[in-house]
């Protein structure tokens, strides 16, 4: 039955965001109307990733909903505008606009704001605070005109602020009050390593620190003067010493408030008013903020259900658990449960390895039988099965050390048959095993199919693994084979493939199948995923009689054909550089052969109208000029874009244009499983695009940033930070490492990104194996990419000089004649008449015929 009311969101942070898409999933019509009230300029936005920001993440990139879909749900969103007051007995809001509101139900979602302590000088410029996008832009701005910076708050907040303090390019310190780093979640040995692995990275921490006063310094802009009579100077100070709630709507309109702060709930999240809710950070149930977002989203869920009086039953909020994993300056922390020990009667087993900087610690109940909490610092590869071990009480088995033990031989494993189906999987969206089941019962039958029904690994990402392995289990036992063959020819998934190609030196579809498949002609999808595996592998001449039918019509051709059956001629012009007379020659040939030209977004210059038989004699002039092929129609590498770098650019820091040549004619002749695009940027204004490549690289003082695995494609996604001041060297060496981790491992057909996404483990994974060498193969990848660099060859030169090859490029099999019934259309919509030398006199056709 549709209810005709009216609920109004104050707060449109994820967890009010979260709320409005429970309500527009579970309301039956738009009788049930929304209004948002939303005080900042930005639409909800992922602040669990807000530190990306400073890695080139844009308010786009972190938005988790816009406009037009606001729209499409009849959700009206009333942006930059303050609840002022609200009326419990009208059922009114009032608004710094002097607007009026009524309201059915009222969802107070005002999160919660930074906390700075009461310092003397600390409302001056450059003190700051980290907590919205507003925030980061003033970080920005301040980090410009500073070179030292300092963090007050030792937390999960303070470290995240830390790290991008120095990533902004600060020397950057961490002032502590308390005894230790992070000392909610950690021990105090678990802090101690995590403050010694820090100060390793070049941040300074200073605990058992409380300012006094904050003054003209005499080295820096400021200086803080602490009780113990030490002091540090800085030029910009970020608070970051913890969160308070924002309940002072409440506390205004007379709602009951916990002891400490937040909006007093109950099990149903409503409040001590009438039709009243509150969720997320400024609710307070039993006295206790929720500061994750995870719980947020478990109470949007249980006021939605309670508003619309549906599943009402189930929908209860009795808590949450705080366990967390992350990564604080590249430093691994987890930490679950009763990490400190502080139940009766609790025992604790240590591993603790200093010299790799590793802490870990498991807390057990008195009898050995249930774990109850541990801490994880520089090692949290145990996180899942620790967490699942405590969420769900799972008995121990003898020797509960072997948990955590590396080389433990009875190391305990945690299938996912034997978790029950009340375990939470994804955190982030409250999402259990039984809710992954029953979508499998829904008609779900893949990972990604239960991704969309559920959101699980949508979050953070982390439960991942947990997921795939969930959803495998469940869909085998269901006498579902789990497939990952790639067709019905070959019983192996590509990167098996590969590795069979590799291992036994096959260099022929016709040997593969022979020796691992079935059949006798394969099809469309094994025949051009060998042939790019074989490619990869051996970089033989894919136009050799026997690699010819495993390519498709572009590679065919080494050219792509176009919507009117002509074809295109890319020339590669590395890094955008090209002399005047290589234009030259370019605009001659065009003119020769009456080509369409166009500057593509790759700084390449693309030729338009050829056709087949006349494809040679281009290459013919062009490679004459010293061009080379652009290898536009190949699953590989297509282009290297750069800025004009520091040699003309007064911003420029390096060389771009130079590091970017390099690269192309390095990686040119690479074939992978998709294509594969580069950029390379100067400096951080990033005109070269870098972060929407798969490959980016960007100029800093200090070397070269590289961001990995991004694309403008049908999901545009921008790459992630992968290392930092890297130098010429190093920075080879880790792009040699992904490009041929990507080609030994990728499905076929899949992008970096998607690639890199389905990685268990994501992109920490793939540092691992790049950076760290965690599977002891980086030189193996290194070498094989140096001979693909070696045995490059351009293909167009290589047909030119063959006979044989030529022959495919007439138009018919026994004459060199063409055929004046093809028309040609060019751009902007004007007919092109064949030139004499694409006309056949009619004897000439009756040759043919």
């Amino acid at each position: 039955m549709s209810i005709s009311q009216h609920i109004v969101v104050v707060g449109n942070g994820m967890v009010g965001n979260h709320f409005v898409e429970e309500v527009v999933k579970l309301r039956e019509s738009t009788d049930t109307r929304i209004t948002v009230i939303c005080g900042e300029p930005n639409l909800a936005y992922d602040r669990v990733h807000l530190s990306e920001f400073f890695g080139g993440k844009t308010a786009a990139d972190l938005a988790m909903i816009t406009q037009e879909q606001y729209d499409e749900w009849n959700v009206e969103v009333l942006t930059s505008t303050l609840a002022t007051n609200i009326d419990t007995e009208s059922k009114t809001v009032t608004t710094n606009t002097d607007k009026t509101i009524s309201y059915d139900h009222l969802v107070m979602a005002t999160g919660s704001y930074a906390f700075v302590p009461p310092i003397p000088g600390h409302e001056q410029p450059h003190c700051l605070v980290y907590r919205t996008l507003e925030d980061l832009v003033d970080i920005q701005e301040s980090a410009s005109q500073s070179k030292v910076g300092v963090v007050v708050g030792g937390g999960l907040l303070g470290l995240e602020a830390a790290n991008a303090l120095q990533n902004l390019g600060l020397q950057t310190h961490v002032v502590e009050f308390a005894p230790q780093l992070m000392g909610v979640q950690l021990d105090e040995a678990g802090g101690r390593v995590l403050r010694s692995k820090i100060e390793e990275l070049g941040v300074q921490v200073h605990t058992g620190c409380a300012t006094q006063i904050i003054e003209a310094g005499e080295t820096c802009r400021y200086r803080m003067n602490f009780a113990d009579g030490r002091y540090l100077e800085t030029d910009m100070i970020l608070f970051s010493a913890g969160i308070r709630p924002y309940d002072q709507l409440g506390r205004d309109a007379e709602m009951a408030v916990g002891e400490r702060g937040g909006i007093a709930i109950d099990a149903s999240c409503k409040t001590s008013a009438p039709d009243v809710y509150a969720i997320g950070e400024c609710a307070a149930l039993n006295n206790f903020c929720y500061g994750l977002v995870a719980p947020g989203y478990s109470m949007a869920k249980v006021a939605a259900r309670h508003i619309l009086q549906t599943d009402i039953e189930n929908a209860e909020f009795a808590g949450a658990d705080m366990s967390t994993k992350l990564k604080l300056l590249g430093v691994e922390v987890g930490s679950i449960g009763d990490a400190h020990g502080k139940t009766e009667g609790a025992l604790a087993y240590i591993y603790e390895n200093q010299p790799e900087g590793v802490y870990k610690k498991i807390v057990i109940s008195e009898d050995k039988t249930t774990l109850l909490g541990a801490v994880l610092v520089g090692d949290t590869s145990e996180y899942d099965t620790l967490l699942q071990y405590m969420l769900n009480s799972i008995a121990l088995e003898d020797s509960p050390e072997a948990l955590i033990l590396p080389m433990a031989d009875n190391k305990p494993g945690l299938g996912a048959d034997a978790l029950p189906e009340t375990a939470v999987i994804c955190s982030c969206h409250n999402v259990t095993k039984g809710d992954i089941i029953s979508s499998i019962d829904e008609g779900a039958c893949s990972v990604g199919d239960v991704k969309t029904c559920t959101k699980a690994a949508t979050g953070c990402g982390g439960c991942a693994a947990l997921l795939k392995s969930v959803v495998d289990a469940d869909l085998e036992g269901r006498g579902v084979e789990v497939s990952k063959d790639i067709c019905e020819h070959f019983a192996y998934s590509r990167q098996e493939l590969y590795d069979i190609i590799k291992v036994n030196e096959i260099r022929t579809f016709e040997g593969l199948l022979e020796s691992h498949g079935k059949g006798e002609l394969g099809c469309e999808i094994c025949k051009p995923a060998v042939g790019s595996i074989l490619a990869s592998v051996w970089n033989d001449y894919v136009l050799e009689p026997v690699h010819i039918p495993l390519q498709d019509t572009n590679d065919t051709y080494l050219a792509n054909m176009q919507k009117d059956g002509t074809y295109s001629v890319v020339p590669r012009i590395p890094g955008g550089e090209i002399t005047p007379e290589k234009l030259i020659v370019i605009g001659e040939v065009a003119k020769k052969y009456n080509l369409y030209t166009k500057i593509t977004g790759g700084q390449r210059i693309d030729l338009f109208g050829a056709r087949i038989d006349q494809l040679p004699g281009i290459w013919e002039e062009l490679i004459a000029a010293g061009m080379e092929t652009g290898h536009a129609y190949g699953k590989s590498l297509r282009t290297v874009k750069s800025c004009v770098g520091k040699t003309w650019c007064r911003y420029g820091v390096q060389d771009s244009v130079g590091m970017a040549i390099f690269l192309e004619n390095r990686y040119k002749g690479l074939r992978a499983p998709h294509k594969i695009k580069f950029a390379v940027s100067g400096c951080t204004r990033e005109c070269a695009e870098a972060q929407s490549k798969d490959i980016g690289v960007i100029a800093v003082d200090n070397g070269w940033n590289l961001y990995v695995c991004g694309n403008g494609g049908m999901k545009p996604r921008h790459g992630d930070l992968f290392a930092t001041d890297l130098d010429d060297e190093t920075l080879v060496k880790y792009i040699d490492r992904v490009l041929m981790f990507y080609v030994k491992t990728a499905d076929r057909l899949q992008r970096t990104s998607v690639w890199m996404d389905n990685l268990e483990g994501g992109l920490d994974y793939l540092k691992e194996v790049v950076i760290e060498d965690s599977l002891g193969f980086g030189e193996t990848l290194e070498s094989q990419m140096d001979n693909v660099v070696e045995t490059y060859q351009c293909e167009w030169k290589t047909t030119i000089g063959n006979p044989d090859s030529m022959k495919r490029f007439r138009q018919f099999v026994n004459s060199k004649k063409t055929d004046t019934n093809i028309q040609f259309v060019d751009e902007r919509g004007q007919i092109r008449p064949a030139t004499e030398a694409e006309k056949l006199s009619e004897i000439d056709i009756k040759e043919v015929q």
